[in-house]
């Protein structure tokens, strides 16, 4: 138990992952046809191109609907995703040509008509899988040319669908979707209409095997100019550092060693001399801070959330989370972060104990909510909001159970594990230097030696050398991009946590020379106050470069951003602290303290 966070226990976690995720990569419709063998066909989802996150059923639109339609048993990602397959209305057997089929005629009511324009005016996309291949389309357009006033557009629904099929001997390994302009039906007037909806289906023969099926997908992030963008964001941020590293190799070594001589000179010359700077408050630095119990709980909880970073750059680095791997990354986040919550209460639980806590059990439950309390408050609202919308980003019953179900007999006891392997670890806070009974008075300092300029010093750097990479991430998550180069993404996420720890270290000493010991806090805050400048970019990024728009929209994407950014801040947090601790730890060993 005493080696609960020694390396060991990470590999087995990591072997656990990876046994999780190994079947994953091996395509889930690997199957082989025969000519006019039914193909898998599923539409998915339909919502506003714009608002990614506000997305209905397929037939919550009076589209055609076959006899019985079926739905897909889906995984616990998938369903955290939005997915919701059923069967389509269109028939594409393999290697089956069809030209101008029926699928439905239909008569639209008055009611429908206006759903339908509604739908059309928000510029409703519709999207399906055929064998795990994804298909996409606009359900209609609007007619805009020569007119200035919103009361003369016309509005026209797509009747006929092209899909065009690419197969390599028995395997599928294409499918897209075209509508045709020419096949439409007016919805401009609040009327009843008759529409027929038709479909043409076409084959065409190709040498891409069916192993590089998905590379399409995959290639479109990696276009020349935009790995130009990305390389440039690298050689930006690794600038950074440079410059970062060598500010601090030239003026804080210079004067660490300029300290180190002066307080290394004997003691009957150190006698005539008052002690000045950070030597003066040896007996006060390592005086623990308050609120050791709240400090302990985000240390833990930051270093779970930065394993857990870490083994999602693992898998996505071996290729797990390859386009369309529906539900991949959120099955992975909730199992990966259920395994590793032993790791938030063994860290929490002995730091607690290495500060001279007492009531370690309180400190347990302050871990396990740190973090997932906030989550579970703002999840509660925003599925609240998808109920009232009707949308598919609310979770049904029975998926809340198996998440409850995984927080009770997963999450938890590996929490109270972890804790009372902390706590039985006996661990010991090595200090440098005894501390004194009182604390020295901190010196009056001037404005920007207080928390608020120096975290948003500490948190500007690291955000510069992240800035560029976040709009493809942005992009990728609140868009429809697709993000695969996850290897530039990781040394980006390196550079970033170099920086931080060097900018919080540069802060801290300054802090300490200005015989202001109180550095514990400051330190978790500068570290983590990048977080609060990705969320200020949060702003930028939805009223400068989305159109994304609604109050269900609006809120999942400040609401989910502000979960998320809140991880970052725990995780960079701890990061500056640990940085911080090894520091002044070094500097207060080099020198005799009496």
């Amino acid at each position: 138990m005493k080696n609960f966070g020694s390396r060991p226990s990470f590999l087995i976690i990591g072997v656990l992952v990876l046994c999780c995720f190994s079947h994953v990569r091996s395509d889930a419709s690997d199957h082989r046809y025969k000519d006019g063998d039914p193909v898998p066909l599923y539409a998915n989802k339909v919502g506003p191109f714009h608002n990614p996150s506000e997305t209905y059923r397929y037939f919550d639109l009076p589209f055609c609907s076959p006899d019985h339609v079926k739905e897909k048993k889906e995984a616990l990602g998938e369903v955290l995703n939005g997915d919701r397959l059923v069967s389509a209305p269109y028939k594409l057997n393999f290697k089956e040509e069809k030209d101008s089929s029926v699928v439905c005629k239909k008569k639209l009511s008055k009611d429908e008509v206006v759903i339908l324009r509604k739908a059309v005016d928000k510029d409703y996309y519709f999207q399906m899988y055929y064998d795990d291949l994804p298909i996409w389309g606009f359900i209609g357009k609007v007619d805009k040319e020569g007119k200035t006033d919103p009361s003369e557009y016309k509005y026209f629904l797509y009747k006929h669908i092209q899909f065009d099929a690419l197969y390599n001997k028995d395997r599928v390994i294409e499918i897209s979707a075209r509508m045709d302009p020419h096949s439409l039906l007016d919805l401009t007037e609040d009327k009843e209409v008759e529409a027929e909806f038709m479909y043409t289906v076409k084959w065409k023969e190709t040498d891409t095997p069916f192993e590089k099926r998905m590379d399409k997908y995959s290639q479109s992030s990696s276009l020349p100019h935009h790995l130009e963008i990305h390389w440039f964001s690298i050689i930006n941020s690794c600038v950074t550092v440079l410059l970062l590293t060598g500010f601090l190799a030239t003026i804080l070594m210079r004067v660490l060693k300029n300290d180190f001589i002066k307080y290394g000179q004997d003691e009957e010359a150190a006698d005539d001399q008052e002690e000045t700077g950070w030597k003066y408050i040896h007996g006060d630095v390592f005086r623990f801070p308050k609120y050791n119990s709240l400090f302990a709980a985000a240390i833990g909880s930051g270093t779970q959330l930065f394993t857990l970073t870490i083994f999602i750059f693992m898998l996505a680095l071996v290729g797990v989370f390859y386009p369309y791997n529906r539900g991949a990354l959120f099955t992975a986040l909730v199992v990966i972060y259920a395994l590793t919550s032993g790791i938030a209460g063994y860290v929490a639980t002995s730091f607690y104990c290495q500060l001279e806590g007492k009531n370690w059990v309180r400190n347990l439950l302050l871990t396990g909510c740190l973090f997932c309390g906030p989550l579970f408050l703002t999840f509660c609202f925003l599925n609240t909001v998808a109920i009232a919308y009707n949308a598919t980003a609310a979770l049904p019953f029975g998926t809340i159970v198996v998440i409850v179900l995984i927080w009770t007999l997963v999450t938890s006891p590996l929490l109270v594990l972890g804790g009372i392997a902390g706590k039985n670890s006996k661990a010991e806070f090595q200090a440098p230097c005894r501390t004194t009974k009182y604390p020295r008075e901190i010196p009056p300092l001037p404005w920007y030696r207080s928390a608020i300029p120096q975290m948003a010093m500490a948190g500007f750097l690291p955000f510069s050398a992240i800035y560029i990479e976040l709009y493809y991430i942005f992009a990728s998550v609140w868009g429809h991009r697709i993000y695969t180069i996850y290897s530039i993404l990781f040394i980006v996420f390196i550079i970033l946590l170099i920086v931080t720890a060097f900018i919080t270290v540069a802060l801290t000493y300054f802090q300490l020379a200005a015989e202001d010991h109180e550095w514990w806090w400051r330190s978790f805050l500068c570290g983590g106050s990048t977080g609060l400048f990705i969320y200020a970019y949060c702003l930028y990024y939805y009223y400068a470069r989305s159109d994304m728009s609604g109050f269900m929209q609006t809120s999942f994407f400040f609401g989910y951003m502000a979960c998320i950014c809140y991880g970052f801040f725990l995780m960079l947090g701890t990061v500056g602290f640990r940085a911080s601790l090894f520091f002044v730890r070094h500097i207060y060993k080099s020198i005799k303290c009496e």
